[in-house]
């Protein structure tokens, strides 16, 4: 990578970093990073409101790939003392995808002032962490005939520059639940009178080991108790209102399907048992992320040609992306590239992107659009 583009980059995260912003409200994010574009490239800039992407024209005859970029932050203080400290109270990259971002615009920068054999969309994208943005954005894939995608995530606990990859699934499903149960309200001293839902809701969180039990699956199955809310801070009045938050997660989709009926049916035969009515939520929905084998070997391939750490993961991340909707659409695969075995791990508050690992994304990517 050129040392002036890399340089160029670094101060563009440092900015980025700068000025964060959760999911769904990166206005000035998206807007900053169409401006660096336009400023420092020739490249076409679609506009999708919450999300762009740039195209690089090699010919209407020639393959067209793709390489996404997320960019939103996390609803989390910067406590840590560094020159590019978060100006936003209670927002800060805390994920890198600030690094993400500036990653790919230096992967654009190269591309255009260097040139490719093939049409190369760069997609930039919002509200990750929601696992909305890609649902948003992927009818990119089919309008733009993408015949493949990639991407890549920092991630801790992984040799400092090493490249990590897996065949098939290499994040989990997941979504967030919420089981609601009403009943009516009595006085405290006569519960009889009412219909209370906390029995039917710790009956509910009672079965859970049942349903996620590695003998009932086969691939990694978990519900977390995110939360018990039952009702009112008022000791003369017995609930008669509560929810019951979830995280559900499965290795296979089909899996985390079966999970979530199970709950549901459970959730209604007690509902009905104790006189309350049931009703179901969702939010915060990841599809599994499965990686398509001769995209993770074109990454393989790329680090043998250019010397990198290659590591063959032994399974799954348990945590989401909300990039596997892409692949459901098209061929591409997801890499993780190490910020070290030691260094501080994404959504905590001690962790920065290591800007030293922009190279070597850049140059990942540069040889993926060679082959």
């Amino acid at each position: 990578m050129e040392i002036k583009n890399l340089e160029l980059v670094k101060q563009l995260r440092h900015e980025l970093h700068q000025h964060p912003e959760i999911s769904n409200h990166e206005t000035w994010t998206k807007q900053y990073l169409i401006d660096f574009l336009k400023t420092h490239t020739k490249l076409e800039i679609v506009d999708n409101e919450q999300w762009f992407y740039a195209i690089y024209h090699a010919g209407k005859d020639k393959k067209n790939i793709a390489f996404r970029a997320d960019f939103d932050a996390l609803p989390m203080p910067e406590l840590i003392d560094i020159p590019h400290a978060s100006k936003f109270p209670g927002v800060s990259h805390k994920c890198g995808h600030d690094g993400h971002s500036a990653s790919l615009a230096g992967f654009a920068l190269e591309i255009d002032q260097n040139g490719a054999d093939k049409n190369i969309f760069f997609l930039f994208q919002h509200a990750e962490e929601t696992g909305d943005g890609a649902l948003q954005c992927v009818s990119f894939i089919k309008e733009n005939n993408i015949e493949e995608i990639f991407a890549y995530h920092n991630m801790s606990g992984m040799a400092y520059k090493s490249v990590n990859i897996i065949d098939g699934t290499t994040q989990c499903a997941s979504k967030g639940m919420t089981i609601h149960m009403e009943g009516a309200p009595a006085h405290a001293s006569q519960p009889e009178d009412g219909v209370n839902p906390a029995f039917a809701i710790a009956r509910v969180i009672d079965a859970i080991p049942d349903f996620i039990s590695p003998e009932s699956n086969d691939g990694i199955v978990l519900c977390t108790v995110v939360q018990v809310d039952i009702g009112e801070r008022a000791f003369g009045l017995a609930a008669s209102k509560g929810n019951l938050l979830l995280t559900i997660r499965a290795l296979y989709e089909a899996e985390l399907d079966k999970l979530q009926k199970n709950l549901e049916d459970f959730a209604c035969f007690q509902a009905e048992k104790y006189g309350l009515k049931v009703s179901f939520t969702y939010n915060d929905t990841f599809p599994e992320t499965v990686n398509h084998k001769g995209s993770a070997d074109k990454i393989r391939t790329v680090c043998e040609n250019k010397g990198f750490q290659l590591v063959e993961m032994t399974q799954a991340f348990r945590a989401s992306e909300d990039y596997g909707h892409y692949l459901k659409q098209t061929k591409g695969a997801m890499c993780y590239i190490g910020n070290g075995e030691n260094y501080p791990h994404v959504h905590t508050y001690e962790y920065d992107f290591r800007d030293e690992i922009i190279e070597t994304a850049v140059e990942l990517f540069k040889g993926l659009a060679e082959l």
